[in-house]
């Protein structure tokens, strides 16, 4: 089989078993949401998107934007280029899953609060940090020698990681009409057994399709750099690559 046809093979095993498995586990959750999870009192069936927009907002703010804060500072300290494919394959993902929290919230806004959008303080912050993590996507690939590139969307990576604790206190410091938090505070979540059992497992299988799809926009990644190396990078970064794709396989 030639170069071409390994890496057509190769990408054709990125969204394998663990992919299919996190589907399997969102679709679950959200037929316990729809179908066995009690309405809200106040709120009625629109806070059954809740199941969708937090566990969302979660997976990206404290795992995907966090593994890319975290992968970027130690890119800066150890200049691996794994670490930054790392960074950039969570920012990737975690801009999905801010994008399902922006689409999310209006949904929910609307019918309980009677406006799409309210222009308050975790909104606006959440969608400054959509725009940040859109202008790094854009920054990599503006950027051609790959230790520029890394260095400079690091930086704006740590500075993006920076905003996550901001928007989480949020509703503390301002007026607002997002609710309190009700999971994800000090004292135990205020909410039934049932509800908060179908949160955690919303949040569980948010978090293994991160998983999936970080490993797929890694693998993504390898390949691409890989073919930048055929075409005429230096020996050492071949080599990097190389070693990339064998640890993925």
């Amino acid at each position: 089989m030639g170069v071409s046809g390994g890496r057509i093979a190769a990408s054709g095993r990125l969204f394998g078993w663990l992919f299919w498995i996190a589907v399997g586990c969102v679709a679950a959750s959200v037929v316990r949401d729809l179908a066995f999870t009690p309405d809200e009192a106040l709120q009625g069936p629109a806070q059954k998107i809740l199941y969708i927009h937090a566990p969302a907002a979660f997976t990206a703010l404290y795992l995907a934007f966090a593994l890319m804060a975290i992968a970027s500072v130690l890119y800066l300290w150890l200049h691996d280029p794994k670490l930054d494919r790392v960074a950039a394959s969570a920012a990737e993902v975690g801009l999905v899953f801010t994008t399902v929290v922006l689409v999310t919230g209006p949904l929910w806004a609307r019918p309980v609060w009677g406006t799409w959008w309210s222009g308050d303080a975790r909104l606006t912050a959440t969608l400054f940090l959509w725009l940040i993590i859109l202008a790094y996507l854009i920054l990599r690939q503006a950027v051609d020698d790959p230790g520029l590139r890394g260095r400079y969307s690091a930086v704006l990576a740590i500075l993006a990681g920076l905003l996550v604790p901001f928007i989480h206190l949020t509703v503390y410091l301002f007026r607002t009409l997002h609710p309190q938090p009700i999971f994800l505070k000090p004292s135990a979540p205020s909410a039934p057994r049932e509800m908060a059992t179908t949160f955690g497992l919303a949040f569980a299988s948010f978090a293994l399709l991160f998983v999936a799809l970080l490993r797929a926009r890694y693998g993504l990644a390898v390949l691409s750099e890989r073919a930048e190396a055929e075409v005429g990078s230096t020996p050492a970064r071949a080599r990097s690559v190389a070693e990339a794709e064998r640890g993925l396989s």
